[in-house]
């Protein structure tokens, strides 16, 4: 195939990124393999990216730049490390998409410099958006790239999209399945440790995700991402709770006609969307047989028993760097709960009380969002002691 697509994966040895390369690995005639980077795990990196022939991957941990460049000596594959060898590598020439799954706050900067590079992003890393959707939606409009979602929910909500015909939609339906404890009594949730959070009953996905679809705080970070990429407001996006996670999100048109996009859960289809739109090749998932499926239920979202997603809601309502502090707070409360250092409603009052005290900027800049994130986090590991 002429013009392979030459694609970057940040964050290639999580869940997103691994996914992605059994994608890449199934369509070798669409792709080269570019860019890889890693946070910790230089064996992973390494073994990958020699196996897909990498021109070049990053150990994000400068200290473990010895280790990646002992395990490629002797290939052709260029090793580096820090997050600045990212955010000069993804604006290469020899790049055309970067796929974003590194987790947390970490996807800023290098999600910033593909953007003003022209870059296609396939968009994984939400909290990008979340913390700074203003910012990053004025850059791709200025630097004319182009965002592609991951997410299953936002990927569900494009594909019916692609529908519309030019009609506008005045609802968006964003499904979730509940998590672990959608059934558990308010009492029984306020006792749970990180394992049983960890127990997702449809999707296999990283620690700290999971973490954030336990307490829908993931499902507040979608609602969000999906106001700024689809120009929706947040009031407009409605939750709704889906066990069976065979809908992944629906839009409704103004006459009430809703569209709903359906499938198996199994990431790599959205995945495999974003890096071959337009096209869709064959993939070895699990079909839908709607004869042996069965009942599909809704229900709306219990907002007492999981307040992170009415504060995201409110952090929507009130703008500014209000989103990012919470995702700042709640990426230390998250990690905290993992290590098994707070309670499972600790995690949302860290994430109202960073929410009340952060020095509100109405319209920030790159600068305003780092000096937000490191503040908060500080504040916030300060409370945990």
């Amino acid at each position: 195939m002429e013009n392979k697509r030459r694609i970057a994966i940040l964050g290639a040895t999580g869940s997103i990124g691994q996914q992605a390369l059994d994608v890449v690995a199934r369509n070798r005639e669409m792709f080269e393999v570019e860019l890889l980077t890693a946070n910790e795990n230089v064996e992973q990196l390494a073994k990958d990216a020699i196996a897909f022939d990498a021109n070049a991957a990053v150990i994000c941990n400068p200290q473990k730049y010895g280790e990646l460049a002992s395990a490629l000596e002797g290939t052709d594959v260029k090793a580096f490390a820090g997050i600045d060898s990212v955010v000069q590598l993804v604006a290469g020439d020899n790049i055309d998409i970067v796929l974003t799954a590194m987790v947390g706050f970490s996807g800023m900067l290098p999600t910033t410099a593909a953007v003003k590079a022209g870059k296609t992003i396939a968009l994984a890393n939400k909290e990008t958006l979340v913390a700074g959707g203003a910012f990053i939606m004025d850059l791709v409009k200025k630097y004319d790239a182009r965002i592609l979602p991951v997410d299953s929910e936002h990927s569900a909500i494009f594909q019916c999209l692609m529908g519309a015909a030019g009609n506008s939609i005045r609802k968006i339906h964003l499904t979730g399945s509940g998590g672990p404890f959608r059934t558990w009594a308010r009492e029984d949730i306020a006792k749970a440790t990180a394992a049983q959070a960890l127990k997702h009953p449809n999707w296999t996905m990283g620690a700290k995700i999971t973490i954030d679809s336990s307490t829908l705080m993931n499902k507040g970070f979608e609602m969000i991402e999906a106001s700024w990429l689809f120009c929706m407001e947040p009031k407009d996006i409605e939750v709704v709770i889906h066990p069976e996670s065979v809908i992944h999100s629906m839009i409704e048109y103004d006459d009430g006609a809703v569209l709903a996009q359906m499938a198996s859960p199994d990431m790599r289809q959205p995945i495999q969307f974003a890096l071959c739109f337009p096209m869709r090749p064959d993939l070895n998932s699990k079909k839908l047989n709607f004869s042996q499926l069965g009942k599909m239920t809704f229900e709306a979202p219990d907002l007492e028993k999981f307040p992170c997603l009415a504060l995201a809601y409110e952090a929507a309502r009130r703008g500014g760097n209000i989103a990012c502090a919470m995702n700042a707070a709640n990426e230390v409360a998250v990690a905290a709960f993992l290590a098994g250092q707070i309670g499972f409603y600790d995690i949302p009052a860290l994430i109202e009380k960073a929410m009340d005290t952060v020095p509100f900027v109405k319209t920030p800049v790159l600068e305003d969002l780092l000096a937000t994130h490191e503040q908060i986090m500080a504040q916030t590991k300060e409370r945990i002691k």
